[in-house]
């Protein structure tokens, strides 16, 4: 809707940006000082198209006049009343989504104020400027409850930003809202006592994915523009796969922890979900940086005893940050990319997945077309790498498996202690979480895995129990074991002799899921090869396809690939390629454009 008094409050000469001048190059122009013209919004415009829109295109629309950020943020504030609730007579084709679990109350008043600031000096507030974000409700933001999606939580109320949100605002973004999850990021199922079951976007009775499954589906569904999730073991990249997504895990100890509830402090990081490899650049930019807080996770070193970075330029040596990601979107990235396919991570041909391993074969045929070298890879002993295997092995000192099991009740409790409870009244330790989840008949799944956390964490006081020998072989032994191992690989060298079988690959390739999504997500347990060797990943859509002759929809099918420790810069630059090549996203069909 126009505003009749816009025209008046944001009268200035107009400024006109070249057609084709990019958000980053604007943002430049505006921190170089630029001119103080101001941009007339124009009262004819007509409504600004939501779906599947991209951080470029609404910029280059706001630099005609043609959209305010009060539309933009009011459009996706009525596509989520329209799609994410119940049907009802105002919505009665509403897929009842359940993305949202809360809406920033002062979305529209930032929105206005930075409509004020950009309409009248034609300065954008920075390369994510009115970018409404959805940010996953175990990210703690100040003005909106942080629940993790418990009824027992539904009040918690920390009193400051989480370190990356407080940079993603000052790129200019509003986070428009918070979304459901799998409650305390504990799975996949994607479903929480105070939010509900997500749906998946294309297809609503098949899994979102988890646990960042209402991040997923909202960008998915084009409730907002981009989205922030977290991933300790795929929560991340399995919703990303099943929506049909770029999805980023960085690389441990990249992105601050501070402010986000935990599940494992060893294995846990945000990233950034996007329909766009574009505006995942823009979004990581956001997110990277020092953190002095405790709580930060930003290490020396993988190992989870290693100090923290003691400052700016530590981690600057470390992280080995460039100036942008968004240096890396370029069209011809694949071209000499040289890329190893994992088929040991590959499912068995069956009928009833052949659709889906043809996409992924034509994805692999395509990327060759694009001038990547593809050639099949083996990890050394890749079961016991990502944990699929049961029992020692020769070499490997066990089953390897999450730290969740073994971290949570202490992270928990040192998260909830780190601020006063006077003001919002909330819970302090991962015990009065449990006493007070054991009210609640609805919490009573998640109650049994707090009982069992508890128990874990009790357990591995005496050093002769299993827990504890779990615990501690899940530390530096895995790292030991898998980390020599990928690097081999990615190395392109036969891990026992150290000799070179050819040249290096970029990245290794293979599936998030192990076929089809349905009622519940296969996810096997490739999703374990990032967070065991610490190095990032990115799931990304290698196509649409029907999973029987009868199927009406088709869904997204993904892969993933993995580079080495600090490379989110390479998974950029092939991800946007891939993208640029093969323009592989669909829009789901149950959120058309209102």
């Amino acid at each position: 809707m126009t505003d009749p008094n816009e025209t008046t409050l944001f009268a200035g000469r107009r400024r006109w940006l070249a057609l084709g001048t990019s958000a980053v190059m604007m943002a430049v122009l505006a921190a170089c000082g630029g001119d103080d013209d101001g941009v007339i919004l124009d009262p004819g415009r007509k409504p600004f198209p939501l779906v599947e829109t991209s951080v470029a295109q609404f910029h280059d629309a706001m630099s005609k006049g043609q959209v305010s950020c009060r539309d933009i943020v009011q459009g996706y504030l009525n596509r989520i009343a329209a799609y994410d609730k119940d049907a009802s007579a105002a919505f009665p084709s509403s897929p009842a989504l359940r993305s949202v679990i809360l809406a920033n109350p002062n979305a529209l008043a930032e929105a206005d104020a930075l409509d004020r600031r950009y309409f009248g000096s034609g300065r954008l507030a920075g390369p994510l400027h009115c970018v409404p974000v959805i940010v996953k409700d175990n990210v703690d933001t100040v003005d909106v409850p942080t629940t993790a999606g418990s009824l027992v939580m539904a009040a918690n109320q920390p009193p400051d930003d989480a370190y990356i949100v407080k940079n993603i605002k000052a790129k200019g973004a509003i986070i428009i809202a918070k979304a459901n999850l799998d409650e305390f990021a504990f799975g996949f199922g994607g479903a929480s006592a105070l939010g509900g079951r997500v749906a998946n976007a294309y297809i609503p009775a098949n899994s979102p994915g988890g646990s960042s499954s209402g991040t997923g589906t909202a960008v998915a569904a084009s409730f907002a523009m981009i989205g922030v999730g977290t991933d300790t073991g795929g929560s991340v990249r399995v919703p990303s796969a099943v929506e049909g997504l770029f999805g980023i895990r960085p690389t441990l100890r990249l992105v601050s922890q501070d402010g986000i509830v935990p599940l494992a402090h060893s294995q846990d990081t945000a990233g950034p979900m996007c329909r766009a490899v574009a505006d995942c650049a823009l979004l990581l930019d956001a997110m990277v940086g020092y953190d002095a807080s405790p709580f930060s996770g930003q290490r020396t070193a993988k190992a989870f005893d290693a100090p923290l970075v003691a400052n700016a330029a530590e981690y600057a040596a470390v992280a080995k940050v460039p100036a942008s990601y968004t240096a890396e979107l370029k069209a011809d990235g694949l071209k000499g990319a040289r890329i190893g396919v994992v088929r040991a991570m590959f499912p068995a041909a069956t009928a009833s997945n052949q659709a889906f391993l043809d996409t992924l074969e034509a994805a692999l045929a395509k990327m060759r077309e694009a001038g990547a070298i593809v050639e099949d890879v083996t990890i050394e002993d890749n079961r016991a790498v990502i944990g699929a295997v049961s029992a020692p092995i020769e070499g490997n000192p066990g089953s390897f498996a999450s730290l969740s099991a073994y971290e949570f009740t202490a992270d928990l409790t040192a998260y909830l202690s780190s601020w006063a409870s006077t003001t919002d009244n909330h819970l302090r330790s991962t015990q009065a979480v449990a006493a007070a989840l054991a009210t609640y008949p609805a919490e009573a799944v998640v109650l049994r895995s707090f009982q069992s956390y508890l128990a874990n964490d009790a357990a591995m006081a005496d050093t002769s129990t299993a827990a504890y020998r779990t615990w501690q072989r899940n530390l530096k032994p895995r790292d030991a074991y898998v980390i020599p191992r990928v690097q081999a690989a990615l190395d392109n060298v036969d891990f026992s002799t150290g000799t070179a079988k050819g040249t290096a690959y970029d990245v290794l390739v293979y599936p998030v899921l192990q076929g089809f999504n349905g009622a519940s997500v296969n996810s096997g347990s490739n999703n374990r090869l990032s967070p065991f060797s610490g190095f990032p990943a990115m799931a990304f859509p290698a196509g649409f396809a029907k999973a029987t002759a009868a199927a009406t929809v088709a869904e997204p099918v993904a892969f993933e690939m993995l580079g080495r420790e600090f490379a989110e810069g390479t998974l950029i630059r092939l991800g946007h390629a891939w993208e640029m090549a093969a323009r592989p996203r669909v829009a789901p069909p149950t959120t058309p454009e209102l």
